[in-house]
């Protein structure tokens, strides 16, 4: 439930089309369910605008369904859904009855409906190689289940700069850019010598020996001559496809 939809019931009640009683029941569940083995924050999309993210890592996945299911009943249109496998996937489209979408790439969903961009603006999601896909996806995927338009640009990497420099138009005209890599990192600080919108690195596990599971290239990143550049902790394509949303909205 977000400010809008509370906003309609006051409005309702306020108009004679709704009880007192019956604006409590739809508001009873604020701020917060307790399943038990989770407390549901139903107050979140009042609090920042987008509803609480089910990080399904560590959880069962009769643990997922549950929680996804109460969300959609509590009317929640939109629940993203991070780091599940194709097999969870599958159970929560069968006990959704089929309400599930998936993108195998990023290993994210969403139970309920994929929302319509609302604004003319875009978000451009890069990334150095074909292997930093993965993140970029779960960039990409959170950015649009939270409303943004995402443009994505893989395979860029500045061993072909000519790649990246076809592209310059996409990533001037951004909101923000997500700059996906691995190995030494370079890529967000040749994107942030391109862009004038916020670049948001995000260091990637990719990379032989030396690269230490990403921390070179976070390394890299977070000593970047380009002005506004931030970072992300390795692997953390949610983390910045939100933030992406946060400034584009």
């Amino acid at each position: 439930m977000d400010k809008s939809e509370i906003r309609e019931i006051l409005s309702k009640v306020a108009a004679g089309e709704l009880t007192p009683e019956e604006a409590e029941l739809k508001l009873r569940v604020l701020p917060f369910e307790d399943l038990g083995f989770a407390k549901i924050d139903h107050h979140r999309a009042i609090r920042q605008g987008a509803a609480e993210v089910i990080y399904g890592a560590g959880k069962t996945d009769e643990q997922i369904i549950k929680i996804a299911g109460t969300m959609l009943e509590r009317g929640e249109r939109t629940v993203l859904i991070t780091r599940i496998g194709k097999e969870t996937a599958d159970k929560l489209t069968d006990a959704l009855d089929g309400r599930f979408i998936y993108s195998e790439a990023g290993r994210a969903g969403v139970a309920g409906e994929m929302p319509e961009p609302k604004r003319g603006s875009h978000i451009v999601v890069a990334t150095g190689g074909t292997s930093d896909i993965p993140v970029a996806e779960e960039a990409a995927f959170t950015a649009e289940a939270l409303g943004s338009r995402v443009i994505r640009l893989f395979d860029v990497g500045v061993s072909g700069i000519h790649r990246l420099l076809s592209h310059a138009e996409e990533i001037m005209s951004a909101k923000a850019v997500v700059a996906v890599a691995g190995m030494e990192g370079a890529l967000p600080s040749v994107i942030g010598g391109l862009a004038d919108c916020p670049v948001i690195a995000v260091p990637t596990s990719v990379g032989y020996g030396a690269a230490f599971g990403g921390v070179a290239a976070l390394f890299s990143m977070l000593n970047s001559c380009a002005s506004g550049v931030s970072v992300v902790n390795i692997d953390n394509g949610f983390g910045a496809g939100y933030l992406a949303n946060m400034i584009e909205r």
